[in-house]
């Protein structure tokens, strides 16, 4: 696929009016998306991957994966050697092609800022890639996501430059870590996720590790 392909949608994700417009978008989209973002150079994946083998032991399981898309960040860790993985997304059509991945043990349609049906301190991590952007996930949904993992486990996610001051994320944090819920492990230096698109090579954002205390 072309970038124009590719920026084409993510204008329309981007100025998206409601959910329900959003999660119509990636319906449509699930079926190029990875050929789509491959074509703008898109470097979440690897940048999730990396830190999750950076902080996250192998035999540590299950791992959530929050906004799973079509399953690229699954796909990479089941290689790496990760195999409990369990993930979300609000579209069926990109939970549609994360199943034919056959790499994740639950896959359910869930939104991220309202409740999570999963236990409490279940998880040996959470990992979100992407969605943590314009439009997109509320920073409202760290409340859930840091309830469903254990202690001792690990937030891993990408936030946009703009998005983490401008959406709450910055005192969403803050607030957890007043409260003694989280501690920062590592903020990489910040990057330009989709590089080779034509409107938004510009884009920047940084990802982050925290510990669940």
């Amino acid at each position: 696929m072309t970038s124009h392909s590719s920026d084409a949608w993510l204008a329309e994700v981007y100025h998206a009016n409601s959910r329900d417009d959003l999660v119509n978008l990636y319906d449509s989209w699930a079926e190029t998306y990875d050929a789509d973002m491959q074509a703008i150079g898109y470097i979440h994946p690897a940048v999730m991957a990396g830190l999750v083998g950076r902080y996250v032991p192998i035999k540590s399981d299950p791992i959530f994966d929050a906004g799973v898309g079509t399953g690229t960040v699954g796909n990479i860790l089941a290689i790496m050697g990760f195999t409990n993985l369990i993930g979300v997304d609000m579209s069926d059509g990109m939970l549609a092609r994360a199943r034919t991945r056959k790499i994740y043990g639950d896959l359910r349609n869930r939104v991220l800022g309202e409740a999570l049906d999963f236990v409490t301190g279940s998880m040996a991590a959470v990992v979100s890639t992407g969605v943590f952007t314009t439009r997109h996930g509320p920073s409202s949904a760290w409340d859930e996501l840091a309830r469903i993992t254990r202690p001792g486990g690990h937030l891993i996610f990408t936030v946009g430059e703009q998005v983490w001051q401008g959406a709450g994320f910055a005192a969403k944090f803050d607030a957890l870590l007043g409260a003694g819920l989280v501690q920062l492990v590592e903020t990489t230096a910040i990057y330009h996720p989709m590089p080779y698109s034509s409107t938004e090579s510009h884009f920047t954002t940084m990802a982050r590790v925290y510990r669940k205390l």
